[in-house]
């Protein structure tokens, strides 16, 4: 890591130290700001021609100025003549749009792919997208890393009994079927018909979760619609106890809430995001860092080593 340098925008600073620190290295000094109208302002205050160079930054909320900010860095750092440049974005925004659902409708997963390439990045690090085709959005390589590893080691130490691992939908059930297999349990699949956007109404529970501790095992959680009702429904279907382990803990409009009212037991998330203030205070949701497999996928690409061989 001696070529390299972290640089580190405003959507999470607190994660970039950590990565820092597992790195045993400093942030490179960067100011990231605005101007009075709002527009983005960067300046880099050291030298980092010929550098590796890593620009940590999720497109978490407010996604559209944490966007503009990593791809103002990028070009700053480009027209310093750094030599690479790697986009490090543990939460990648607006996957979810990634194919039209529906006539006259944007790809936008597309579009943010295409708007991070234009101002020079060289490869894309992120965690866990949404899905896993969008890394063939970008003609630069991507490394999409799974936080598996971490929520795997946060189920075993938490969660006792005879587990079952629930997907939330069928899209998740590749996802749930890894998890389960690692841990040797049940599987279970829950129906639901998404009725609007962010409204889920679950139909049917595929699989016997009675008398089983429930692990509900999903890449994002938003507005937690989707993560309430079934809490409910496995309730109901007589399970001994409902847990949730998600990645990114997006917890928009009434998530919170709908957390701390529902059966749910624990929700454990990842440091990816930062918590918002409501959600620091809700005594449902655990915090589990990301920092040290972000580091170290970090400094294997940074040594050209194998990332892969990580989840192996």
């Amino acid at each position: 890591m001696q070529r390299a340098k972290l640089f580190a925008g405003n959507s999470n600073p607190t994660l970039a130290e950590a990565v820092a620190r597992h790195l045993n290295t400093e942030l490179g000094q960067i100011d990231v700001g605005t101007f009075s109208d709002g527009e983005v302002n960067v300046e880099i205050h050291e030298n980092v021609r010929g550098m590796d160079c890593f620009v940590i930054q999720s497109t978490s909320s407010p996604a559209n100025s944490h966007l503009m900010e990593m791809l103002i860095m990028v070009d700053a750092l480009r027209r310093s003549s750094a030599k690479r440049i790697t986009a490090v974005i543990p939460y990648y925004g607006y996957a979810r749009q990634d194919r039209k659902v529906r006539p006259r409708v944007p790809i936008s997963a597309k579009l943010v792919a295409d708007l991070i390439s234009t101002p020079g990045t060289d490869r894309l690090l992120c965690i866990d997208l949404h899905a896993g085709q969008i890394q063939g959005f970008f003609n630069i390589p991507v490394d999409n890393i799974f936080a598996t590893p971490v929520m795997l080691d946060a189920i075993r130490t938490r969660y006792q009994g005879p587990l079952t691992i629930i997907s939330p939908d069928a899209g998740g059930v590749e996802r749930s079927r890894a998890y389960a297999k690692r841990l040797d349990s049940n599987l279970a699949i829950i129906d639901k018909r998404r009725e609007a956007a962010n409204v889920a109404e679950v139909m049917n529970i595929v699989g016997d979760v009675k008398g089983q501790t429930c692990v509900i095992v999903d890449d994002m959680v938003d507005t937690a619609g989707t993560l309430a009702e079934s809490a409910v429904a496995l309730d109901r279907e007589g399970a001994k106890a409902v847990y949730a382990v998600i990645t990114h803990p997006v917890l928009s409009g009434p998530a919170v809430k709908r957390i701390a009212e529902s059966p749910l037991k624990e929700l454990v998330v990842t440091d990816t995001i930062p918590l918002r203030p409501d959600a620091v205070d809700c005594a449902k949701i655990h915090v589990v860092t990301i920092a040290p497999l972000l580091g170290e996928s970090i400094r294997r690409i940074s040594n050209e080593e194998s990332v892969s061989s990580l989840f192996v």
